[in-house]
């Protein structure tokens, strides 16, 4: 079975998710970000969502974190909540 270990930000606009992107890849703090704009409650938990089973999350996001890249910010992408970014933290078959 496939999981990751994932953290996320979820927002309603995508010009947001984008500038939200911006400042992470210039050395913002995902988890506080995360906590200051997310719409999902793993925001309180910096956008740890933890381990994650392949199929337990929406159609986009699922096929998201189990085809990119590993230690990469992605995104934005859209699902019927949002627009999320993703890091995809680690990621393993059993």
């Amino acid at each position: 079975m496939k999981t990751a270990i994932v953290r996320h930000i979820l927002v309603k606009d995508k010009d947001l998710a984008e500038q939200l992107k911006k400042k992470i890849l210039s050395g913002a703090d995902f988890a506080k970000i995360a906590k200051q704009h997310s719409t999902c409650p793993s925001s309180k938990k910096g956008g740890e969502l933890g381990e994650i089973k392949k199929g337990q999350l929406v159609t986009p996001i699922d096929k998201a974190v189990f085809t990119l890249k590993e230690n990469e910010l992605h995104g934005p992408i859209k699902s019927q909540f949002g627009w999320h970014l993703l890091e995809i933290k680690f990621r393993m078959d059993f």
